[in-house]
């Protein structure tokens, strides 16, 4: 007895949230990891070998830690607010293509929870909505620094989805489509890395990570949070698995982030010679079709998490490396900077493609 195909993808969607909160468990331990090594120092190293159970013990303290509630807070929108961040930030893993496809007899799974012909704009949509938890979460706490911490995350998410927008048309024009799986699936001619759409946006892939680095409020853009200005920002009144859910959501909004970079300008699931590979599995090695293709599909799976934990690893360098930006330094880049380059970065698309320099 199989399962229905309905069935499968259940199952896809339920591995994919569980990827995603492992990954963003396992981000605090290599935040820390990295930040040791960057400052060099030793980093977590009681927990289990090489304090490989420091999440472990983390999640338990989180989970035994009193629940505290300020005085005049609105209790309800004070749970609210983090569960909301936590809700947005997995829902929005759901339409990522991680691979192909795996084929056994006549049952096909699609290594992706949800595919829809506007996967890009329910990302959008979606990341839009975790801000409401960030501001439901501030004004709740009836704390003066949590307010201007929630207002920072508002206008800063406002500014930066502009650009982030803008630069995204730029690979609309080429790909023609919303689905990430179809606009995965371009990038796979002959499975070489110049068809990437790296290669052909430059500009627009810059304009936006920086961008991503604000949604996300990490460093250099971490104005929400501030603890030198706002004590803790927007969950400074928080503890316990409260406080827990707002970090969480964090490191799963920027795997979320490093995904979609992944599969927008580096290839997705695609790596070089993957049709060369295949064909000789099935010549040289004598593999049936299916099995050869099933193979590449998990090669292209291990691929792009390679790519994914790459861009996490980025993220993570660059908190430990660079300062923060003043209030007026990153509304002025996001809106005299950015904002330009993305409507010069179409410009230059269309008269690429109008040439048929690229398409």
């Amino acid at each position: 007895m199989t399962l229905p195909a309905l069935g499968w993808q259940g199952l896809v969607v339920l591995a994919t949230f569980g990827i995603s909160l492992l990954i963003a468990t396992y981000c605090t331990y290599a935040e820390r990891v990295i930040a040791a090594f960057l400052q060099d120092r030793v980093g977590p190293d009681r927990a289990g070998p090489f304090g490989l159970l420091q999440p472990l013990a983390d999640a338990v303290k989180l989970f035994t830690k009193e629940e505290f509630f300020p005085a005049g807070a609105n209790r309800a929108l004070f749970v609210f607010g983090p569960c909301l961040a936590m809700v947005t930030a997995l829902m929005s893993s759901a339409v990522i293509p991680f691979g192909n496809f795996l084929q056994f007899g006549d049952t096909i799974i699609h290594l992706q929870g949800i595919e829809i012909n506007v996967g890009m704009l329910y990302v959008f949509g979606i990341v839009s909505l975790g801000v409401y938890g960030i501001m439901i979460g501030g004004w709740a706490s009836n704390n003066k620094f949590s307010l201007l911490g929630a207002i920072r995350a508002a206008s800063q998410n406002i500014s930066y989805e502009i650009a982030m927008g803008l630069a995204l048309i730029a690979v609309l024009m080429m790909s023609g489509t919303l689905s990430l799986r179809e606009i995965t699936l371009q990038q796979s001619v002959a499975g070489e890395w110049h068809f990437w759409n790296i290669a052909k946006q430059p500009l627009g892939f810059i304009i936006f990570i920086v961008c991503a680095f604000a949604e996300t409020n990490r460093t250099p853009f971490d104005l929400p949070e501030c603890e030198t200005e706002l004590i803790g920002g927007y969950h400074t009144e928080y503890s316990s698995m409260k406080m827990g859910l707002y970090l969480f959501a964090e490191y799963i909004n920027v795997f979320v982030a490093s995904a979609v970079m992944s599969v927008l300008y580096f290839g997705g699931f695609n790596f070089p010679f993957q049709y060369e590979l295949r064909d000789w599995l099935v010549s040289s090695r004598g593999l049936e079709l299916v099995t050869a293709q099933n193979i590449i599909t998990i090669l292209g799976l291990v691929g792009l998490f390679a790519k994914i934990f790459g861009f996490i690893f980025f993220f993570m360098w660059v908190r430990w490396t660079l300062p923060r930006f003043r209030y007026d330094q990153l509304m002025r880049l996001g809106w005299t900077i950015l904002i330009p380059l993305a409507i010069f970065n179409i410009m230059l698309t269309g008269g690429l493609i109008t040439f048929g320099v690229i398409k």
